[in-house]
């Protein structure tokens, strides 16, 4: 190699990030890293903040411990990488609920997102119609086909399965719902194993056997000192320059590489990259790319985004019940779609005086209006919703945050896949020295966005590996 390679990474987020570590492990000693991140802070949705002198997560809250095939997640093998393995910590209350008719009642337990492949198992909640899903002799899915969730789950189970557990579910994940989800996008097992199987029911079961969990294994983790400590460590390993408040307004291609024009019209910077990262959002991505690749700029640029508000109420010592959180059905009318109870959830999070805290998720896709209250409206409102639920007057918050996420969750409609792949084989034979990375292409959740940074990373070693320079 004649100079070092000089790589940008455009984004700050954690997909960004991963991208950087796998960058700095694995290019040739001496590449050069530069990240850009528009805003003041790293780590995108991953935010801690403090609350009444309480550590408390402002974003994502925790992680998945084990990817889809039973292996430890691309979150827990960075964490390891970064020294922080010791760090991880998991519920100590596990058992969620969901609120129906007014009651909270324990979710139950062997769904996949909330779809069944035990109908008894989910008669408390809701009642299934057994009879539409009958054996027709062929697969509930052609192949290649996808279609939302909605119309999957319903024609198959009925609306209350729907309206009362799986669109709850996709909610608290994707702030979306069923009739708008892409199967394919949000439920990649049960649509593999939908291709192949006749009934849903068992297509459910069949996604469950091909990824057994072993009876004790830890679903979720966090981070003693909160995710944050995972950002901060990432960028501190990947070695990169990191340039905060540096939006990147123009890509233009350069030989095989690419200059990058960085900062405000009026005094921009341009400066020159081997290679690019793209680690930001879908719409922002497409902008870019608009005149550098159009057709990929058309296949991911269209993508729509939910908007969110976190509500965090710190009380003092306070009776919960005995869960880690609940989530809300549309058809019960209120604000908030889910709550957390942290210090009953994580138990590292007690403290001797009895800090209570609570989260409160709002803001569903189509509902941007309900986020344009003032945060006190929000907050009372939650409050209130919190009292109710739990069946008496919480008391007066010693401290409250509110956290808004805008345009935050992507909305991906069937056919997603096939765009985003469409979007990178353009890439991979045009401009080979630019991948894409994040929860806009790949999914939401913290291992997923890190195994989507990592593989754009090694994809960028191979062009330019490939290219000579």
């Amino acid at each position: 190699m004649a100079t070092p390679w000089r790589i940008a990474v455009v984004g700050g987020g954690i997909a960004g990030l991963a991208a950087a570590v796998q960058l700095r492990d694995h290019a040739p000693a001496g590449t050069e890293l530069t990240v850009y991140e528009r805003s003041e802070s790293l780590g995108g949705k991953l935010h801690t903040g403090e609350l009444a002198g309480a550590p408390v997560e402002f974003g994502a809250e925790a992680f998945l411990m084990r990817d889809p095939a039973g292996g430890e997640s691309a979150a827990v093998a960075l964490i390891r990488r970064l020294g922080l393995a010791d760090n991880i910590v998991h519920p100590t209350v596990g058992q969620a609920a969901l609120l129906v008719d007014n009651e909270l009642r324990p979710l139950p337990r062997g769904t996949l997102i909330g779809v069944p492949g035990d109908l008894a198992a989910v008669a408390a909640v809701a009642r299934p119609t057994p009879e539409a899903d009958v054996d027709t002799g062929r697969p509930l899915l052609a192949p290649g086909a996808d279609v939302t969730v909605g119309e999957l789950v319903r024609g198959r189970l009925g609306d209350e399965i729907v309206d009362r557990l799986v669109e709850p579910m996709l909610g608290g994940v994707y702030a979306g719902r069923a009739n708008d989800l892409s199967l394919a996008a949000t439920m990649p097992a049960l649509t593999r194993t939908a291709r192949v199987e006749h009934t849903l029911v068992g297509a459910v079961r069949a996604a469950q056997a091909a990824a057994p969990r072993a009876p004790g294994t830890p679903f979720f983790g966090t981070l003693v000192g909160g995710l944050s400590t995972l950002v901060e460590a990432a960028a501190s390993t990947s070695g990169a320059t990191i340039r905060r408040n540096a939006t990147v307004r123009a890509l233009t291609p350069a030989g095989s590489g690419w200059h990058l024009t960085v900062g405000p019209n009026g005094d921009a910077e341009h400066v020159h990259a081997d290679a690019v990262v793209l680690a930001v959002p879908a719409r922002p991505a497409g902008r870019l790319l608009a005149d550098v690749a159009p057709v990929a700029a058309e296949s991911v640029g269209e993508l729509a985004y939910a908007s969110v508000a976190l509500v965090t109420l710190a009380l003092p010592a306070t009776e919960l019940p005995a869960l880690s959180g609940f989530l809300v059905p549309t058809g019960e009318g209120l604000l908030m779609k889910a709550s957390t109870f942290f210090t009953t959830k994580w138990g590292h999070l007690r403290r001797p005086d009895g800090l209570t805290l609570v989260r409160a998720s709002v803001g569903r896709y189509g509902d941007e209006a309900q986020l344009q209250r003032p945060d006190s409206d929000l907050v009372d409102t939650v409050h209130r919703e919190l009292s109710a639920v739990c069946g008496a007057a919480l008391p007066t918050p010693l401290a409250t945050h509110v956290q808004r996420w805008g345009g935050s969750l992507p909305q991906y409609a069937p056919g997603h896949l096939d765009r985003v792949a469409s979007a990178r084989a353009v890439l991979r034979a045009q401009r080979p020295t630019l991948a894409l990375a994040g929860a806009g292409y790949d999914g939401v959740g913290i291992p997923v966005c890190i195994r989507s940074g990592a593989a754009a990373a090694d994809e960028i070693i191979t062009a330019l590996k490939g290219s000579g320079i």
